[in-house]
């Protein structure tokens, strides 16, 4: 029975630290193509790092499809994040190359002069805007090549043009579309895509709108032409058979496009084999990006992290072990005659036993704020972890907003169970006041908080702005779920019996003497934040990263071991600063244990700050969009954690004073 139990402690660890995101679970299908069956290239949102707004592809003038461009089936998810994915009217065909064809001619609007507003694709370019293709659920790669060197990125999408030293914005009205297959096994004539890069170009194609009669009709690669360019480079004669290069498109002679003006859109289409990629790793090299993140950055984020748990361990066990110790030996020891003669004055801890489970002031709002805390905490956890074994794969766009919204309502119960034991507990009256504040206090608030958001985003014409039916499912979610649940779980908490505590509460409350300046609430709040945020400041940032810079997240296995050592340190933190709080005979600890603990969401918020920096954001939209979402994650963190130091700092007073004798 032990030799099972290890083999499944060590087959569930080898599990969580793995990168599992990268492969497929059973369900997800693979789609493979025959020899000159089309193949869907869809373009989805247009997104910033400078301005956080994301926006609809065909919001700039575009190439569009003939008949217009049709959304995608998209899950809750996906609108939350912004993905708008449509049809395009690039025309791909498996395992056949194309050469310099023609898309479309369009008129991006006015040129860039002194004075004069410039056009949206002017400003989208200036703002760096970057365009994120898919062709079959694979996002874009994006090659950079320039006189030195060439090197493939594989997030972020590839920008829709650059600003040259002239100060000029010029648009990529070219693209390499480069398409890796890959054979079926025990298929013949079957193909599947494994890795998609786009190269981008600036191209100025000067053209004449005559073409002849056979052109109008369609190439040699199915697609009819538009224009005759006038000055083409080798890959765009008539005929030719050369893809565009770097050095076609940087010849003598050559010039990039302006991006203003009529223009002509243009691609390339080329088609790799590749026998050593197989279809259930394509999405490996995406999540490493291409090991642009070492892995022993994560490992070093681990080692760190246990370095701060093993020293507060050991502060524990040399403070705190020893004297509860000696504490517990003087308490339970029977005085002597002498000492009785004496009358000598009992000091520490022991003093407050009359007070120290007295219910604290706002008693409804902590055990509200407990509740919440756990609901968020199963609800992290349930995420993280499903997230490790595989189910949240970057290939499910929208599921891992979908799995929070979902664990977030079905945790409810926990959440109302919570609220309603430790409101009993504290012999609290007004039951149905707590279980409906547990059940819409943080869900409004965070509600609250989207819809302003999401008025933000109307008025950048975001594509983060969600439909009114999908806030409608929110609702439902929220009301049909979340708040039936929570009042599910309230009504088992109040059946339940209430903690039992191993000492009796005085009916009137001990003077607390005066406390040194170290006990005041300023500065254990600094030191109670700052080692358990010590502790995961690493990982941190590259989830602020995966979030606001549209890196891939994957690492979840070693996220979970981060979570759990932050968990430690702040539960560490708190009883140790709970034992010198009532050795300072002050028992006022509910909601200190409770905020120490939460300190943490503190510095989460100060390091988002300084991270905001790197962003280079300079609207007020992006100031409002960023700040407001941190600042509900960071208060979602705080209750989360403040319900960490509260319950380890009951267990920790139960433990100690029910070890000693009262008289």
């Amino acid at each position: 029975m032990m030799k099972q139990a290890l083999l499944l402690a060590a087959t569930t660890t080898a599990t969580l630290l793995a990168p599992c995101s990268a492969y497929y679970l059973p369900g997800v299908n693979p789609q493979s193509f025959i020899e000159g069956q089309p193949v869907k290239l869809k373009v989805n949102k247009m997104t910033s790092t400078k301005t956080l707004m994301p926006l609809d592809y065909y919001f700039l003038p575009f190439c569009a499809p003939e008949a217009g461009p049709e959304l995608d089936n998209e899950n809750l998810g996906e609108f939350l994040a912004g993905d708008r994915i449509e049809s395009s009217p690039y025309l791909l065909y498996m395992k056949k190359d194309m050469y310099c064809e023609q898309v479309c001619i369009n008129n991006l609007g006015r040129g860039e002069q002194k004075g004069v507003q410039p056009n949206k694709v002017v400003k989208a370019i200036r703002r760096q805007y970057h365009n994120n293709w898919i062709v079959d659920n694979l996002p874009s790669a994006h090659k950079v090549e320039d006189d030195m060197e060439s090197a493939t990125r594989y997030w972020h999408g590839f920008p829709l043009g650059f600003v040259a030293d002239d100060k000029k914005a010029y648009i990529h009205n070219h693209v390499n579309l480069e398409i890796m297959y890959h054979p079926v096994e025990h298929e013949t004539d079957s193909y599947r895509v494994v890795r998609f890069t786009v190269e981008p170009f600036s191209i100025k194609h000067d053209y004449e709108l005559s073409v002849s009669e056979a052109d109008k009709v369609k190439s040699d690669n199915m697609l009819p032409r538009i224009a005759t360019i006038s000055n083409p480079i080798a890959s765009c004669v008539p005929g030719s058979q050369r893809h565009t290069s770097y050095e076609m498109v940087t010849g003598i002679g050559r010039q990039p496009q302006i991006a203003s003006g009529k223009v002509l859109f243009t691609y390339d289409v080329t088609w790799i084999e590749n026998l050593d990629l197989p279809w259930a790793s394509r999405w490996d090299i995406y999540l490493s990006m291409d090991d642009a993140i070492p892995a022993k950055i994560h490992w070093m984020s681990i080692a760190n992290s246990m370095v701060i748990v093993l020293v507060l361990s050991a502060m524990i066990a040399a403070i705190l072990v020893r004297n509860l110790r000696r504490d517990i030996n003087r308490y339970n020891k029977l005085a002597t005659d002498e000492e009785k003669a004496e009358e000598l004055e009992e000091y520490g801890w022991k003093l407050v036993h009359a007070d120290v489970f007295r219910p604290p002031s706002q008693p409804l709002w902590l055990s509200v704020m407990c509740g919440t805390g756990a609901q968020l905490l199963c609800m992290s956890m349930l995420t993280i972890l499903f997230s490790a074994l595989g189910f949240m794969s970057p290939a499910r766009r929208g599921h891992l907003l979908v799995a929070e919204l979902v664990f977030f309502a079905m945790m409810g119960t926990v959440g109302g169970y919570v609220t309603a034991r430790m409101y009993k507990t504290f012999k609290g009256n007004n039951w149905q006041t707590a279980t409906a504040a547990t059940a819409l206090a943080f869900p409004g608030l965070a509600f609250g908080i989207f819809l302003i958001m999401n008025v933000v985003a109307l008025s950048q014409k975001s594509t983060d702005a969600v439909p009114f039916l999908m806030i409608l499912v929110l609702v439902v979610l929220w009301f049909g779920l979340s708040t039936p649940l929570v009042f599910l779980g309230a009504y088992f908490g109040y059946r339940a019996e209430a903690i039992e505590y191993p000492v009796n509460t005085s009916s009137i409350p001990r003077q607390i003497p005066d406390q040194p300046w170290f006990m005041g609430i300023p500065f254990t709040l600094a030191i109670g934040g700052i080692l358990p945020f010590g502790s995961c400041f690493v990982e941190l940032y590259y989830m602020l990263a995966s979030v606001w810079m549209d890196f891939y997240y994957y690492v979840f296995g070693i996220l979970f071991l981060v979570c759990l050592i932050l968990l430690v340190t702040c539960a560490e933190i708190t009883i140790l600063f709970t034992y010198f709080q009532l050795c300072s005979e002050d028992y006022h600890w509910w909601w200190r244990s409770f905020s120490n603990a939460g300190s943490t969401a503190i510095y989460v918020f100060l390091y988002s700050i300084v991270y905001f920096k790197q962003l280079e954001a300079s609207s007020l939209a992006t100031y409002v969009m960023y700040f407001g979402y941190m600042g509900l994650v960071c208060t979602g963190l705080f209750v989360m954690m403040g319900f960490v130091g509260v319950s380890t700092s009951l267990y920790f007073n139960k433990i100690i004073f029910g070890s000693i004798k009262i008289d």
